[in-house]
């Protein structure tokens, strides 16, 4: 009878450090998906920002002042411009 309590107690012991073991595991796990998610979050207004960045540098008025003052472009003369249409057939063969 003792060899069958000290092998009951001796079972139960280890199923008590797998359940500790087991949510101490859970918990670090836990710690760590929170920590991800954190990042994940920076990251997302990071990129927001970033976005919001590149329209800034791409707006057509940026665009046109930086080519007139650092290229020294101009719009050409009303006179000079053309406008092409394509034909009916073409703009068919093109899709």
């Amino acid at each position: 009878m003792t060899r069958l309590n000290l092998s009951l107690f001796a079972l139960l012991l280890a199923c008590a450090l797998a359940v500790v073991t087991g949510q101490h595991e859970a918990r670090k796990l836990f710690v760590e998906l929170e920590k991800e998610r954190r990042e994940a979050r920076r990251l997302d207004e990071e990129w927001g920002q970033l976005q919001l960045e590149q329209s800034t540098w791409a707006t057509h008025a940026r665009i046109e002042r930086l080519a007139v003052k650092s290229l020294g472009m101009q719009p050409p003369p009303p006179s000079r411009v053309r406008v092409l249409r394509l034909a009916p057939r073409a703009a068919e063969e093109g899709q």
